[in-house]
């Protein structure tokens, strides 16, 4: 079903939030509205239409466009209503003789340096100009138009640079909206206006092509142009859409609200839903631009089954490659036993559909061997959230940095893997927020335009629990603890102990000095600054919980953020910043072994007792294995079948020989995506997957907010997600039968208490809702965590023993390698590799100090072989001073680059989470790629040409 928006109602200003209200008369009415709203956002909200331009509301007023203007009794002139507040008593007039000749000759000025092309222009029936026109009534031009006006800018030429928008000049009408929502919504300050009175225009940086400025291609400015000016190429190709479905974005955490304009099945344009909780209105280039993977050649839009790696596809029907999947799983389990056989949930599906296939795991196939992609990336979030705080989740709402006076970023880099979550953040920075940056690297944040950090704690990879410790330290010592808070609210006991540990001289900001590298009086300075606050919140990423101490780091956070009393009130805060769509919800679903939905453990007698009664099956009480068990397991002979939705282990998970020889030794793996990814090659099933464009149901980004995905097209292979796990765990003998996700949704909020609110009904009318949702919070769900006390009662404190992690620098290995992401990829780059933000970013590459790289001889852009006790691999060198000496950095999103390879088995202590940031390796100048990368050459090549045939399409170099 489509799903039909009105148009959205654009009040010109943004609202104020003032509690004081004041009553004026605008045109004969009498309005009530909060002081300091604009006159136009007051006329507007009265139902009165004020012609404007310049004005939109989710910008500041600007007043150049000269046609908001209004009469005010009593006052000279025709004053600007989007920059004039209203006041009490106020009399004000809209339309009147003079105002509507005022406003024709602005627009006369206006059109007579247009293009009139109107009929042919990419922005017809979109188009304020246009509408302009027709509202002030303009029916000629006294100056002529364009070459019989004298000077004008109707011939100038078109940008075309940047892949996703044009930047035609000839149609700008130096309104400024673009620079502002480039300053004020994006932060990047990438736009300016060069030239003076009627020389002025909009300048990408120094008069560059958009493709050579600072430009992120969030869209902040094409969404705000009102001409076509900045035009989305789709529009230009397909023309105006006729509808729009309201749905999530698939990429990030963080959860943005979009609306997929369509002609049809066809996406003519992603736009920022204004009312999406989590984005206001923002994107970033991904999410409002990079979709067209949805519909690209790539796509496995058919089941396929072979008996061996090495063999050919063979295209079937969906009955077939499923009832083979099912007859192999019986086979193995009757062969090997109930527990050589697992599942992998995706953190790219919905809730509906994760929750079905550990259902399958456990119900089906009758063992919890069932993990999911957190395990190796916010695993420890969940373990030390949900020892100290008793949830394992975030704590607010992203809108609460807003009133965050202090903030402090951990392992996180916000502009790169989070963008619009960032934007919002700058802001508040530019506000006058004060802004504490704990990482190896100098990310954007720690310096970028009207944005600098107070504090830059440079550590060392591998030292966060010696620096979160140090941090504490001086909390404790200097008498910064919030006491009352703590007495009040967290377990005296725990805090007693902590206390004591923290205090001892050997965790002072001095003796973990050449630990940490960070100069002993920074280190206080920042602690200081954070437990001043008032407000003070914490934001971290996978620079966290990606060390063999993560849970300890996570459980450190906490520690902090307590002692201070930074917990339960806005502007405060722990959150971690997620890394994809729906991995909190993959965790909420009970995706990993020893948990049922909804954190409940699986040994628990009374919550297992609920599930059978309504699964109609008994459950073992044993916790699966985890998926690092699941490759021991493999290549012990004992773990025999995978099925996999929706997960790339091979390419995304460390040591990527270890994974590729446990997946070897398998019988049977079931893939279910959408290409042919690493995994899928050395798959026996490959079942198509749906895109989010494809599918109706759920994701649950990093504020717990429960968003709707709604179909926009129908599934290209023709059956959704959850339908093709229906059909399996039917075949395997265990019954399931759902008409709609809708349904499997009610029999999530039946089974677990932090989910029994939640109805899409509910989340129709609110636009998104926040777990925990049930009888005993707002009807909307929860907002803030821990308002009044913790989820488990009295918060509890853990001693943070810093331990060394096992991979140091040594002779052999002199330099450490920490990993992330850049903007324009995603992840294993599955999805983004297929669009063309290849063209920002088309390999990944190793970042290299200056003083290294000349200590080996190295220049920009060589090819460097880079050593692990893992492995070996070859990428392009990039000489930047945003890594200290001794550190060097690289990204995965290619799986031609081996940054796996290199990556090593060492892991969280608590829950296996891979310690992706701390790796030893040696960096040499070389000449061709390595091993391991001419063998996955040939691989891939075979693999691809197995697909080919199977397609009937032409194989590879054939």
């Amino acid at each position: 079903m489509l799903h039909h928006h009105p148009q959205e109602i654009d009040r010109g200003t943004p609202a104020s939030e003032s509690t004081t209200t004041v009553t004026l008369t605008i045109d004969g009415a009498s309005v009530s509205v909060p002081a300091g709203t604009s006159l136009m956002r007051a006329a507007i909200d009265a139902g009165v239409q004020v012609p404007k331009l310049c004005a939109t509301d989710s910008l500041e007023p600007f007043g150049s466009c000269r046609l908001c203007l209004v009469e005010i009794e009593g006052r000279r002139g025709y004053p600007a209503s989007c920059t004039t507040p209203a006041e009490a008593g106020m009399v004000v007039r809209t339309q009147t003789p003079k105002l509507q000749q005022l406003r024709r000759g602005v627009m006369e000025l206006y059109i007579s340096d247009h293009p009139l092309d109107c009929l042919t222009c990419a922005a017809n029936g979109d188009c304020e100009l246009q509408d302009m026109a027709g509202v002030t009534g303009l029916r000629n031009v006294r100056y002529g138009v364009g070459a019989a006006a004298g000077a004008h800018h109707c011939d100038a030429q078109k940008d075309e640079s940047n892949p996703y928008f044009t930047y035609d000049a000839s149609k700008c009408i130096v309104c400024n909206r673009c620079v502002r929502a480039c300053e004020e919504t994006q932060g990047t300050f990438a736009l300016t206006i060069s030239g003076r009175g009627f020389d002025s225009r909009v300048s990408p940086g120094q008069d560059q092509p958009f493709m050579d400025s600072e430009c992120v291609s969030c869209g902040a400015c094409v969404q705000a142009c009102p001409t076509a000016t900045l035009q989305e190429k789709s529009v230009i190709e397909l023309g105006q859409a006729e509808h729009s479905v309201i749905t999530t974005c698939a990429y990030c955490g963080v959860g943005c609200g979009f609306k997929a304009e369509m002609k049809g099945n066809t996406v003519v344009r992603m736009t920022p839903w204004k009312d999406g909780k989590a984005n206001e209105g923002h994107s970033c280039v991904k999410g409002r631009f990079a979709w067209g993977y949805a519909t690209h050649k790539d796509r496995i839009t058919k089941p396929m089954i072979r008996a061996r790696i090495t063999d050919p596809w063979r295209e079937v029907t969906w009955d077939e490659a499923i009832d083979h999947a099912a007859r192999e799983f019986k086979r193995i389990q009757a062969e090997h036993g109930k527990d050589s056989i697992g599942g992998i949930t995706s953190s790219r599906c919905t809730n509906e559909e994760t929750y079905l296939v550990q259902k399958l795991v456990r119900a089906a196939f009758g063992t919890n061997n069932v993990d999911t992609c957190a395990r190796v990336c916010h695993s420890p979030t969940g373990y030390g959230l949900g020892q100290t705080y008793g949830t394992s989740a975030g704590t607010q709402t992203f809108k609460s940095v807003e009133h965050a006076d202090v903030i402090m970023v951990i392992g996180a880099n916000p502009t790169d893997a989070h963008p619009v979550f960032a934007s919002r953040m700058k802001k508040r920075l530019r506000e006058g927020a004060q802004l504490i940056v704990v990482d190896p690297r100098r990310i954007e944040l720690v310096e970028s335009p009207h944005v600098r950090a107070r504090h830059h704690l440079a550590l060392k990879p591998g030292t966060n629990v010696a620096m979160i410790t140090a941090l504490a330290h001086v909390v404790v010592t200097e008498g910064l603890v919030n006491e009352a808070y703590v007495a009040e609210r967290c377990d005296s006991r725990s805090f007693d102990d902590w206390r004591a540990f923290v205090a001892r001289p050997e965790n002072s900001p001095e003796a973990f000095e050449a630990v940490t590298g960070v100069p002993a009086a920074e280190v206080r300075a920042a602690a200081r600054l954070y437990a001043s606050g008032p407000n003070s919140a914490i934001y971290y990423g996978l620079g966290v919980t990606e060390h063999a101490q993560g849970s300890t780091m996570v459980i450190g956070i906490a520690n902090l953020a307590m002692a201070c009393g930074m917990v339960g009130r806005e502007g405060v805060g722990v959150s971690p910043l997620r890394g994809q769509n729906n991995v909190q919800g993959s965790c909420d679903m009970g995706s990993f072994p020893h948990e049922l939905p909804g954190y409940r453990h699986i040994a628990d007698t009374t919550v297992r007792s609920q599930f059978e009664a309504a699964w109609g099956v008994e459950l073992s009480p044993e916790p699966g294995l985890r998926i690092p068990n699941m490759f021991d397991a493999a290549l012990a002979g004992s773990f025999k079948g995978l099925y996999c939705q929706g997960e790339d282990i091979v390419q995304s998970d460390p040591n990527t020989q270890h994974v590729a020889a446990a997946l070897s030794a398998m019988e049977c793996i079931v893939v279910q995506d959408i290409f042919l990814n690493e995994t899928a090659k050395y798959a026996h099933v490959l079942l198509p997957g749906t895109s989010f464009l494809e599918k109706d149901g759920t994701f649950t980004n990093a504020e717990r907010r429960i968003s709707r995905v709604r179909r926009v097209m129908p599934p290209i292979p023709g059956l959704a997600d959850w339908e093709v796990t229906v059909r399996l765990a039917n075949a395997l003998g265990y019954p399931m039968h759902y008409a709609h996700p809708e349904e499997i949704m009610r029999e999530i909020a039946a089974l677990t208490p932090s989910f029994a609110g939640v109805t899409y009904e509910k989340i129709d009318r609110f636009g998104s809702v926040q777990w925990p949702c049930n009888e005993g919070t707002d009807e909307a769900g929860t907002a803030l965590m821990h308002v009044g006390g913790f989820v488990r009662g009295k918060g509890r404190f853990f001693n943070t023993q810093y331990v060394p992690s096992e991979e140091k620098v040594t002779r052999r290995y002199p330099l450490l390698l920490t990993t992330g992401r850049i903007l324009s990829q995603y992840n294993v780059g599955a999805q983004t590799r297929r669009t063309p933000n290849n063209r920002w970013h088309d390999e990944d590459r190793l970042e290299i100090h200056p003083h290294d790289a000349e200590e080996r001889g190295i220049d920009e852009g060589d090819w460097v072989g880079i050593a692990s006790r893992a492995g070996q691999t070859v990428q392009r060198a990039m000489i930047s001073d945003r890594m200290q000496p001794g550190v060097v950095y690289t990204t995965f999103h290619f799986p031609e680059s081996g940054a796996n390879v290199i990556t090593t088995d060492s892991s969280d202590w608590a829950t296996n989470c891979p310690e992706y940031k701390v790796t030893a390796v040696q960096v040499t100048k070389v000449m061709q790629p390595s091993e391991w990368q001419k063998e996955y050459a040939e691989f891939n090549r075979e693999q691809l040409d197995l697909l080919a045939r199977a397609r009937g399409e032409a194989v590879m170099g054939k």
